[in-house]
């Protein structure tokens, strides 16, 4: 038998779901090689997300609950797995995102994680974590679904105009982010905007910064610092930081004239390919 190892289920998200891969798989009287041919993965990898070893993705999750007629029971559990591979610092964050109505961001360096393709995700992610590089990926992609939702976030972004600039992951990554960031132009519930050079001083200096508005909760403020992310709900930083952001978005460009900006950077210096993408 391939990776026999006893989980503890109430340990993480992770074991849980290797613990029920396992109980199901064997209710099914199936080996692990069986189920990976039916998967179209290997005996292995079975095995290594059995025993904790892997994370699973949701494609192949969605494959399980397909084999094992489990009614959804892994595409729905995938979620709270990945989430739980997001840095410990962040998850509180990334759970409030999940929940929240409204989302303002105002980024200095980088595209917001919303709005990452997954080549870019993994530029930026594989500075500093090439060793759980896929787990993290998965995760940031795991993210945006809020966007697919029936009643998705509003999200306004404002980008510095170094963000359009800053070649992240090599120019066709590049490329293929700045088409994904057009491709957002329509639509009814996101809005881009970029803050140019000329503006000079701005009500952000400071850097990066996220206000998220909630239906019934408290409005939250959120900043990242160096391997860590401060967040509160003081009213006086909420009320000063939601005036400085309706400023930053007063001095940016509109979102027609970003989208300009944008498209006339990728055809400049990535290569202009007509239509979004996100690969």
């Amino acid at each position: 038998m391939v990776n026999i190892r006893n989980l503890d289920p109430s340990a993480s998200p992770l074991d849980y779901y290797g613990s029920e891969l396992r109980r199901l798989r064997e209710e099914a009287k199936l080996g692990q090689a069986e189920l990976g041919s039916i998967l179209y993965c290997t005996a292995s990898l079975v095995g290594q997300i059995e025993t904790a070893k892997k994370v699973p993705t949701r494609q192949f999750s969605e494959r399980v609950d397909a084999a094992l007629l489990t009614g959804g029971v892994f595409s729905r559990l995938v979620g709270l797995v990945l989430r739980s591979q997001l840095p410990t610092w962040f998850q509180a964050y990334a759970e409030m995102e999940a929940k929240a109505t409204y989302i303002s961001t105002y980024q200095s360096q980088l595209v917001y994680g919303l709005l990452q393709t997954p080549g870019y995700a993994r530029a930026v992610l594989s500075v500093e974590n090439p060793g759980r590089l896929e787990e993290l990926v998965a995760a940031r992609m795991e993210r945006q679904r809020i966007l697919e939702r029936e009643h998705p976030p509003v999200l306004c972004v404002v980008l510095d105009e170094a963000v359009v600039y800053r070649e992240i992951g090599g120019a066709e990554v590049m490329r293929k982010q700045l088409a994904h960031l057009l491709g957002f132009l329509d639509h009814p519930w996101i809005q881009v905007q970029v803050l140019p050079f000329e503006v000079g001083q701005h009500s952000a200096m400071m850097g990066s910064f996220t206000l998220l508005r909630f239906d019934d909760d408290p409005d939250l403020f959120y900043a990242p610092v160096y391997g860590g992310g401060y967040m509160t709900a003081n009213p006086q930083v909420i009320r000063e930081r939601s005036v400085g952001y309706a400023r930053l978005q007063a001095a940016a460009l509109s979102r027609e004239d970003s989208a300009a900006l944008i498209e006339r950077v990728m055809e400049e210096r990535y290569g202009h390919q007509p239509g979004p993408a996100v690969a």
